[in-house]
């Protein structure tokens, strides 16, 4: 999925939000912001939204002289997503339809998105949630073929969402104990995506294999993923992946056996899957 010109007017958007959430002061800012300006000329086209913001936020790093733009505001909503775990317990462990109960979880955790175009607030949304159709429901097929799996290769996006994501991973392996399944993150910091020491202090490793991807992008991009990743992509057997980042990049991918959960937080992924602003979505890669 390509980029349009909404998506370098929300990209440069983002840089007044990094100014924001790193406290900078009016001389950082205004440069942070006429940074955003000057590369966003050059944007190319031809790339997905992701990629082509990569160099920006790296950009934005260096000037900042920071390693993690976001690494305060990802604590807090680590711990903010962490209040929340016993009553989405309870809500998975006393529904009839666990799975499903955890794949809207999952979904919900996904408003947790420093890059999206729209914000939604996570207590409205974990409200409405279990009353909330799919938009785009492919829950069926996917547990279909969870069912006769033998590898998950779950590709993460947001910290804080990593969080609803044990929980959905918990229930999964609850209901097909024999499953291996893969956490794979990704390889460094970039916006507030999950990286493998964020996953790993959450204790991934407790209960599935944990994986850096080793991509700098705030999205799985094949071509820049360690061998090891790629191997993996290539051979599992259900693949997962969570929110708008990862849709984009792989949309036209055509890999099979590929699942999108995401919530629609921008008017060109709405377009692109033919559904609104706000819907949730579990969809198999077409």
């Amino acid at each position: 999925m390509n980029i349009d010109p909404a998506c370098v007017e929300c990209i440069i958007g983002q840089s007044k939000r990094v100014a924001e959430a790193i406290h900078a002061d009016e001389v950082l800012s205004k440069k942070i912001l006429s940074t955003a300006l000057s590369m966003s000329k050059d944007f190319s086209y031809s790339q997905n939204p992701p990629e082509v913001a990569t160099p920006l936020y790296e950009k934005m790093a260096k000037i900042a002289d920071k390693k993690d733009l976001y690494d305060e505001v990802k604590k807090l909503s680590t711990l903010k997503a962490l209040s929340f775990v016993p009553f989405l317990e309870k809500e998975i462990q006393k529904s009839s339809e666990p799975l499903f109960t955890a794949t809207k979880v999952a979904v919900a955790g996904n408003v947790i998105d420093l890059a999206a175009e729209v914000e939604f607030d996570l207590n409205e949304e974990l409200e409405k949630v279990f009353h909330t159709d799919f938009a785009v429901n492919d829950f069926k097929i996917l547990e279909e073929k969870l069912s006769k799996a033998s590898t998950l290769l779950y590709i993460a996006d947001n910290t804080g969402e990593h969080i609803f994501d044990k929980i959905y991973i918990q229930t999964i392996l609850q209901l097909f104990p024999k499953l291996e399944i893969t956490y794979m993150t990704r390889g460094r910091a970039i916006i507030n995506d999950v990286t493998f020491e964020e996953a790993q202090e959450a204790g991934f490793e407790e209960v599935c294999q944990l994986m850096s991807s080793g991509v700098n992008t705030p999205c799985f991009v094949y071509n820049r993923a360690n061998k090891t990743s790629q191997e993996l992509f290539d051979k599992a057997d259900v693949i997962i992946t969570k929110g708008m980042g990862n849709y984009e990049c792989l949309s036209d991918y055509g890999r099979k056996n590929l699942f999108f959960l995401l919530k629609v937080k921008c008017n060109v992924v709405a377009r692109s899957i033919g559904k609104n602003l706000g819907d949730i979505i579990c969809k198999l890669s077409a």
